[in-house]
């Protein structure tokens, strides 16, 4: 008996947390079926043991980090979960390393555009460049996609935290932000979205 009512003080406690969590989702795929957002993707889960060795190469894929296979997995999985959930795409934009690409590659919206202006520049590029990419993708997030549709933008941690601020320091690999553009040249945060989240939100 005394278990029974541990348990249920337990449940009293933990399950509002978790519904306000799932509530807050649910509204934001309810908005997202009517377009007018920008999805913000890091990149899918990668090889931690890779390294970018040859950065101011772009087009040698060979030595950048790669997507591991269960970063391709969820990111082709998120692709499903979200046409499950009709949720419309008309457009994909990627930083040009390798694992953006094929991150939004494999979410599977057709063709991606990719760009220096969110690919990470790290060390390589001048701070005035990082900050004119910083900018870049405030822009973009602060864009209007077409009408009924919402734009997928898939970049790095870093380039993330330079446009959105210092509470994006721990946004994981394959975690997307979602915004809605104010109309005023801003944006108006809604949600985070972590990666293995999509498949239990299209349940």
């Amino acid at each position: 008996m005394r278990v029974i009512l541990w348990l249920g003080l337990l449940l009293t406690f933990i399950a509002p947390a978790h519904a306000q969590v799932d509530a807050g989702q649910m509204e934001a795929i309810k908005a997202l079926r009517g377009g007018g957002h920008v999805i913000v993707f890091r990149h899918g889960a990668t090889h931690a043991d890779q390294a970018d060795t040859d950065p101011l190469n772009i087009a040698n894929v060979a030595q950048q980090r790669q997507l591991n296979d269960q970063g391709r997995a969820l990111a082709h999985a998120i692709g499903e979960a979200m046409r499950k959930l009709n949720i419309p795409v008309g457009q994909v934009v990627t930083s040009q390393f390798n694992r953006a690409v094929e991150t939004g590659t494999l979410l599977g919206f057709g063709g991606v555009t990719s760009t220096a202006d969110i690919t990470e520049g790290g060390l390589v590029v001048s701070p005035a460049e990082n900050n004119r990419r910083a900018a870049a993708m405030k822009k973009l997030a602060a864009t209007a996609p077409p009408a009924g549709t919402n734009v997928v933008l898939v970049s790095h941690k870093p380039n993330i935290m330079d446009a959105f601020g210092k509470d994006w320091f721990d946004v994981r690999e394959g975690e997307a932000s979602i915004f809605r553009p104010d109309g005023k040249g801003g944006t108006q945060f809604v949600v985070r979205v972590l990666a293995a989240d999509w498949d239990k939100l299209a349940q």
